[in-house]
């Protein structure tokens, strides 16, 4: 990106930007007064927005060098060739904002929701005396977004096509059909992202760390991929054992189980999945799959929406992007599950009474939940203890007497205090 020249940027100071950002809220919310927010080849650096509505808002060319846009409303916002360096954007909302040519060199972008937002290239201008915009540049310019930080930021559909991303942190990112076709992102981190259909074509990935991503569906044709760590990585290949090598087919054995269930024992057989690759099935929504060992099994993306688990054995399963709404998982082992980006919606959560008055709490301590969605469940008593569960959504949720000692809970919605006790 080249450098230019600041002498004809107006520069802004705080009491001006926080004038220009009222009207432009007074604005949004249909009041008397308001006004677009205009800050195009402006100098912002070092000046704080964080929090404010600024959706469809201008900043073509400006500079926001160290500014501090944290948890600030960015959709639609246009950041066409701006200078974003070491910006403050952690947990900010930039859905389909066009960042064409922004340099955003070790920006904070944590937790960011950048969904279907334009990093392509982008043609530099500024202002010249006239009030022109003169071109610096006649070919295009990649947006730069080295060392940026980019954990668990949600980059689904985004695009980042010939985009310079060396050494960026992607960890856990949600990068779901994001299209960094001829992106340059030698010894980026992509640990545990969802890169699922994802078009990673031509990109230069050598020494990248993929280990634990989900590369389901995605695209590497002509990638170098040179030193690049795919540790645990998740595709199409087969996860560990296959239903085929059971005794009878699948659906004979869920059946058999779920008479065994229903009759307390007296008829049928249990089933045992242990580190079973079950994406095939697609569906078990509302199946009667009560004290079910699988622990290690591969869930992703299944449907399990309204299905009976109570006291089941999931221990160390994959159930990234599952959908478990309404389903009945009380006392249910889920210790160290992978369980981001979950539907976990008004799931019932709570301790399971095996005999008299005996309880047994559900286990989700040390599991990864980041992003996953626990709106209205039943949490009372869960372990939550040493559990990730960044950018989760608990509000509405029911956590009286759960445990969540050393639970990481950055950036989590919840709707009252956390009342969590520490067992």
């Amino acid at each position: 990106m080249p450098q230019i020249s600041r002498t004809s940027f107006a520069r802004l100071t705080q009491k001006d930007l926080s004038a220009a950002m009222a009207r432009h809220e007074m604005l949004y919310a249909g009041r008397m007064g308001g006004a677009r927010a205009v800050f195009a080849f402006c100098d912002l650096s070092g000046l704080d927005l964080s929090g404010r509505n600024l959706c469809d808002a201008d900043f073509t060319g400006a500079v926001l060098e160290e500014a501090n846009l944290c948890g600030a409303r960015l959709d639609s916002t246009s950041f066409f060739g701006a200078d974003l360096r070491r910006a403050n954007l952690s947990g900010a909302s930039i859905r389909r904002a066009d960042l064409r040519g922004a340099c955003l060199r070790g920006a904070n972008l944590i937790g960011a929701d950048l969904y279907e937002a334009d990093l392509r290239e982008g043609t530099i201008a500024e202002k010249d005396k006239f009030g022109e915009l003169r071109v610096l540049q006649h070919d295009v310019g990649p947006s730069e977004i080295e060392n940026a930080m980019l954990n668990s930021a949600n980059l689904e559909r985004a695009k980042l096509a010939g985009a310079v991303a060396i050494q960026a942190d992607f960890t856990d990112a949600m990068m779901k059909g994001c299209k960094l076709v001829r992106a340059n992102v030698r010894q980026a981190t992509f640990a545990g992202a969802n890169l699922e259909n994802a078009d990673l074509s031509s990109c230069d990935l050598s020494g990248a760390n993929f280990s634990g991503a989900v590369l389901i569906g995605t695209r590497l044709t002509m990638a170098v991929l040179q030193g690049a760590d795919m540790t645990g990585v998740l595709t199409e290949a087969a996860s560990g054992k296959q239903p085929a090598e059971l005794d009878m087919p699948i659906e004979e054995l869920l059946r058999l189980h779920a008479r065994w269930a229903e009759t307390s024992g007296r008829e049928g057989r249990p089933a045992d999945l242990t580190r079973m690759d079950l994406r095939k099935l697609g569906s078990l929504s509302h199946r009667v799959l009560t004290a079910l060992i699988a622990p290690g099994a591969n869930l992703y993306g299944v449907d399990l929406e309204g299905v009976l688990l109570q006291g089941g054995n999931l221990q160390d399963a994959d159930l990234r992007s599952a959908k478990l709404a309404g389903a009945d998982l009380r006392g249910i082992n889920l210790s160290g599950a992978k369980l981001n980006h979950a539907d976990l919606r008004d799931a019932k959560l709570g301790p399971l009474v095996i005999s008299g008055s005996r309880l047994l709490p559900v286990r989700l301590d040390q599991a990864v939940a980041r992003y996953a969605d626990f709106r209205g469940a039943d949490l009372s008593r869960a372990n939550l203890s040493a559990a990730d569960l960044s950018y989760s959504n608990l509000v509405d949720a029911n956590l009286r007497g759960s445990n969540s000692a050393d639970a990481d809970l950055t950036g989590a919605k919840l709707d009252r205090p956390h009342a969590a006790s520490v067992a």
